[in-house]
């Protein structure tokens, strides 16, 4: 049943574009990611625009964050603290980021610019990933402690706060600095940005990983829902109607996601997501360097 997408411009069939959320949905609960870097890149496949696609990525990402958040609030997981310092970059990420993607619409090139990132982006998150999970299916993984009882880099930086909630001494410019960075992947990439914080808020910051986990989707939440209202405003990219057919499809594929994972070993698990990446990275690849069937388009 094709259906027309109005921001998008183009007609797709719904059922298509609500399986392709399960898909994601079921990712996202058996690998414990938000899934979007992965969603972003199979809507451009399937013709949806980057810009367009980025946009209402974000917004699903808005809705699919909420009862995440909730539920960590609840939990006392959240250092409001330390995540507002976050959001704050992260708005300013994000109104730069929607600029330059508007700048990148006027000029032609937010289509080149964006795959290119993309497959940066995926290429180093799959190998590492692949690398890292490979170690420890195969016992060679030791296990330490983050940072090795030393103060994270990050943490050392100037203007240090301390944060009661996260019970650390950390660096404004440095959370500033991530949150930031969240927002301009969220503008340009449509991602939230959890899989680049959660390890650096870690490992590079020193941050106890349950309340790393509260705060990155609290900051996420609201730093999508700034990219998605400038976004709308600015560069009119958001299709509300695709990112609603896509949440019905998450949400269902999640719950599936959840039970399937807790038959798998966790380093099983994290293979199988690393190639899944890799070969998502391989394809956005070949089309690329592949010859258009049309060197001339009249659209």
């Amino acid at each position: 049943m094709d259906i027309l997408f109005p921001i998008a411009g183009i007609h797709l069939n719904v059922l298509t574009i609500a399986g392709l959320g399960a898909m994601v949905g079921l990712l996202s609960g058996l690998f414990g990611v938000g899934g979007g870097f992965l969603l972003t890149p199979l809507l451009m496949m399937i013709g949806v625009p980057p810009a367009v696609a980025a946009a209402s990525d974000s917004n699903q990402i808005v809705a699919a964050s909420v009862s995440g958040a909730m539920a960590h609030t609840r939990l006392g997981n959240v250092d409001w603290k330390l995540g507002l310092i976050m959001v704050a970059g992260g708005w300013l990420g994000g109104l730069a980021g929607t600029q330059l993607m508007h700048r990148l619409l006027a000029s032609g090139n937010a289509q080149f610019v964006i795959q290119i990132l993309y497959v940066i982006m995926l290429s180093v998150v799959g190998i590492f990933m692949f690398l890292e999970s490979t170690r420890s299916l195969f016992g060679k993984k030791k296990a330490a402690a983050a940072g090795g009882g030393k103060t994270p880099f990050l943490a050392r930086l100037p203007l240090r706060v301390y944060f009661p909630g996260a019970g650390i001494n950390a660096s404004v410019i440095a959370l500033l600095g991530l949150g930031g960075l969240t927002g301009v992947l969220a503008a340009l990439m449509g991602v939230g940005g959890g899989f680049i914080m959660l390890p650096v808020l870690i490992y590079l910051v020193g941050i106890p990983t349950p309340i790393a986990v509260g705060t990155s989707l609290v900051t996420v939440l609201f730093t999508a829902g700034e990219v998605t209202l400038t976004q709308s405003m600015i560069n009119h990219t958001v299709d509300l109607l695709l990112a609603l057919v896509l949440l019905a499809g998450s949400s269902v594929g999640a719950q599936v996601g959840v039970r399937v994972g807790r038959l798998l070993k966790a380093e099983q698990v994290r293979v199988v997501f690393s190639l899944i990446v890799l070969v998502t990275m391989g394809t956005m690849v070949h089309n690329l360097l592949a010859t258009p069937h049309a060197l001339i388009s009249l659209n």
